[in-house]
């Protein structure tokens, strides 16, 4: 008797856990699927790391705040394709949450719309591949990384046989793998919404980057794919042999000051979400870019050597290069370590997020801007907010009045 019921014990174990696991797994399906409703929005991007399992980036036991001057004023209007824009217009039209100057170090506008507040969380889609670029700078500064022409397989012996086999890492980091992917987040099959889809089961990414199959030689065209920033993350926690969370808490979060708690999504292996699964605050962003228009120093200290700035916000071949008929790329902004670059001359760099999240630099005006937004018209591509040229043209009019 005391047998059976042990074996009822554990069977009604399994049944409850079973549960709880499905039932999970539902509301996370169920959560995907609604993520970019109209109506929901703007809740769902501040809200996503409580949907999702995550890990907590602490705020730095030594926070940073940036000095304040009173909010300067806004350009009224900005140039754009022949037409005169309302900056005030288009950052509502766009379902700006969280708008952000950084002048000479300094705050000169902020603000927060739609229930944003300074402490608010929001998820950064792929702005977090920046941090992850400046991770792996770090790692390769320390040693952990030897050189950025090995190939991806010496550090992730998982991915031989699969398309990342023989590319170089230089390459991945260049989003030039020559990988077969599909972007689109407007079409339900693409790889990209697959990628969601399987992430939302609690499916590996590990074994989700492994399936994928070879489109190009690697190295000879740019072409945005979301997975080679997995990739990149699988590199990373290999090298160091820590998470990526625990690394960015010493080596980013903690030195750069970082005044509020973060969380990266991570999945069912505990892996994080490297290509976009990053929620911070708006100050907190804009201390990346800060840290990089000062050449890699923050409060007198090299966090990261100014030669890993330089390379990682320079494109360095003819497929890397903006232009709107670059034959060797899918994109009309350059291209370098996970910073997209504008064409100019200004050393200017982006990191840009789906449904228009921005860090912007300008290291000829010390400028940086962060823009962080909820545009629920981001694939409709006749709408002007939702298009990079515009907000760039808008970061360039506000870089240029201070």
């Amino acid at each position: 008797m005391k047998s059976f019921h042990s074996k009822l014990a554990v069977l009604l174990s399994l049944i409850f856990f079973t549960c709880l696991f499905s039932c999970k797994t539902i509301k996370r399906v169920h959560h995907v699927a609604h993520l970019f409703e109209e109506a929901k929005i703007v809740e769902n991007f501040r809200t996503l790391h409580e949907a999702f399992p995550s890990r907590t980036l602490e705020a730095s036991t030594t926070p940073f705040t940036y000095p304040k001057s009173k909010n300067q004023a806004l350009p009224s209007h900005f140039d754009f394709e022949g037409n005169s824009l309302s900056i005030p217009q288009f950052l509502e039209d766009s379902k700006t949450t969280g708008f952000l100057i950084i002048q000479n170090d300094s705050i000169t506008f902020e603000n927060y719309y739609l229930g944003n507040h300074a402490s608010q969380v929001n998820i950064s889609w792929s702005v977090a591949k920046s941090f992850i670029s400046t991770l792996f700078g770090i790692a390769v500064d320390e040693g952990y990384i030897n050189s950025l022409s090995q190939n991806v397989e010496e550090y992730v012996p998982e991915l031989v046989g699969s398309a990342y086999e023989g590319v170089q890492i230089k390459d991945v980091l260049q989003m030039s793998s020559g990988i077969k992917f599909n972007e689109d987040y407007a079409d339900f099959k693409s790889d990209i919404n697959r990628w969601g889809r399987h992430f939302a089961f609690g499916r590996s990414q590990d074994k989700f980057a492994a399936s994928l199959t070879r489109e190009r030689e690697p190295g000879t065209y740019n072409k945005y794919i979301s997975i080679d920033t997995h990739v990149l993350g699988m590199i990373l926690t290999r090298a160091t042999k820590q998470s990526i969370t625990d690394y960015m808490q010493q080596k980013l979060w903690e030195p750069l000051g970082m005044e509020h708690d973060a969380y990266w999504s991570i999945d069912n292996t505990g892996m994080e979400v490297a290509l976009c699964g990053l929620n911070a605050t708006l100050r907190d962003y804009a201390k990346l870019g800060s840290l990089y228009i000062n050449d890699g120093k923050w409060q007198g200290k090299q966090v990261i050597s100014s030669d890993w700035i330089h390379a990682a916000t320079t494109p360095d071949a003819p497929h890397l290069q903006a232009g709107k008929n670059n034959p060797q790329s899918a994109h009309n902004l350059g291209y370098a370590y996970q910073w997209w670059i504008p064409d100019g001359t200004d050393g200017e760099f982006l990191a840009q997020g789906v449904y228009n999240q921005f860090i912007y630099g300008n290291p000829a005006t010390k400028t940086v801007i962060v823009k962080l937004s909820a545009n629920d018209k981001f694939n409709d591509e006749s709408f002007v907010p939702s298009k990079w040229e515009a907000n760039l043209a808008m970061f360039r009019a506000i870089a240029a009045a201070k």
